[in-house]
Parts: structure tokens; sequence; C-alpha cells
């Protein structure tokens, strides 16, 4: 059985994921691995996501938790949602989220882990899609170059050199920083990613050795562009609306 030092909370965000959930990968990595345990945040589906959840979560109630929202409030919401209430159950040492579809492989999260075992500084680790020799990243050429050319506007704005800023592939350490940066909602439905990190830069705006230091971009082994996505070419005309709003908001 595979463990971690660090114990883990891993957010699944869902949405009308009836047709896409692999519970059965849930519950073949549940069964070979130990200090990683899972909430799933059902952001009031219209299908049968719910008694799906439900359902898996029963005989496996200390490792699958579910929060059943009453009012859909976006993807960065549920996420906001799922990682400050396992936070406040207090058993883990590190919460992140992951994308339902499973994009990026769930046996990935020990290589992210990992950064955070051997670097006590770290206190973020984003996965990242680069296609790199010995790495399979399988992503629709509209979507990959949709996304470059959003991760160069974001980096820009943020002054931060980052790749991949919408990965949905993130850990984190639990600090009282963290619990403080996810305290209020966020204003961005789907580009959260860039308004956590927005947040980040403004907690440590004195502190610029220890902002660069302390996050850090995994290159993925595997990512799939899994058929079903919500996100579609036109969500990206929103996204900038959204990176622009961000940036006045907090680094204007």
């Amino acid at each position: 059985m595979t463990g971690t030092r660090l114990p883990c909370t891993i957010v699944i965000p869902c949405y009308n994921e009836a047709s896409r959930l692999k519970t059965e990968a849930f519950s073949h990595f549940l069964n070979v691995t130990d200090g990683i345990s899972f909430q799933f945040v059902n952001d009031c589906s219209t299908d049968a996501t719910l008694a799906i959840l439900e359902r898996f979560r029963f005989g496996r109630e200390k490792r699958v938790h579910v929060l059943n929202k009453r009012a859909n409030g976006g993807k960065g919401e549920a996420v906001r949602d799922g990682m400050l209430e396992a936070i406040r159950r207090g058993d883990a040492d590190v919460v992140g989220f992951w994308d339902a579809d499973l994009a990026t492989p769930l046996d990935a999260i020990f290589d992210l882990l990992h950064e955070l075992e051997v670097n006590s500084n770290l206190q973020m680790v984003l996965g990242s899609r680069v296609r790199l020799l010995g790495r399979e990243v399988h992503r629709r050429a509209v979507r990959h170059y949709l996304g470059r050319i959003f991760a160069t506007v974001a980096s820009s704005l943020l002054s931060l050199a980052i790749y991949d800023t919408q990965c949905g592939a993130k850990l984190f350490r639990v600090t009282p920083e963290l619990e403080r940066l996810l305290s209020e909602p966020f204003c961005s439905r789907w580009v959260f990613d860039v308004e956590i990190l927005a947040r980040y830069i403004v907690q440590n705006k004195d502190h610029h050795e220890r902002l660069h230091s302390s996050i850090y971009e995994y290159p993925l082994k595997r990512w799939d562009d899994v058929a079903g996505s919500k996100v579609h070419p036109s969500d990206f005309v929103r996204s900038f609306w959204d990176v622009m709003s961000i940036y006045n908001k907090y680094l204007r």
C-alpha cells in the first residue's frame, strides 16, 4: 500500500458529473493507498451526481466526505467551500483540488505531495500541462493554444513566471495563511486559480523572495483531454474579462 507522511484531503468539485464520475478509479485508489481522503462537493447538480456520491461514500465515511451545496456557486466556490470544510475537519496537513473527470490521474497526487514533503518552504504545488519528452500530455490543439494565450496574459498581469494557471490539479499546505486566503468568496467562477495566486501575492507583497520560493509548478507525467468538458472556447473570452477584474481588484 502506498502512503504519505502528510495526510491529505483532495476536493473534487462536481456539477452534473453522473455520466463521467469514475467511482471505480476512486475506489481502487482508496484500496491501494493510505493517508489521502476525498472531499466531494456537489454544486447543486440536476442529474444523479449526489445519489452516486452518497452511494460511494457508504462504508468509506472516514476517507470519503460529501458536501451538498444548496445553490450553484460555480467551480471556484465549490472548491473554496470544499477546502475550507477539509481544513475545519482538522485531519489534513495538505488540501487541494482535482478535476472530477480525472484528466490528471489520481496517482499524480503523490508526485505533487512529494514536493511538499521534501521542501518545507513550499506552500503550494501546481500541476502543469507541459508537453515534454517522456510526458504524455494529450490536449486538443484549440484548447492548448487558447490556454497558452490566457496563461501568458495571466502570468504578465501577476508578474509571476507561471506556465499553466488553469490545470485542475493543485495542492496547498494547510496553514492559517491558507485559511485567510480562502476566507472570502471568489469574484470569478472559472479563473479562481488566478485569484488564489493574486491573493497570495498580496499576502506576500513585502516578502518577494518567499513568494517565488514557496510556489512550485510540477510538470505532470500524464494529462488527457477528457470528452464532455464544460469549458468551451467561448469561455476564454469571459476568462479574459475575469482576469482583468482580478487584476483591478488585487494588483493594480
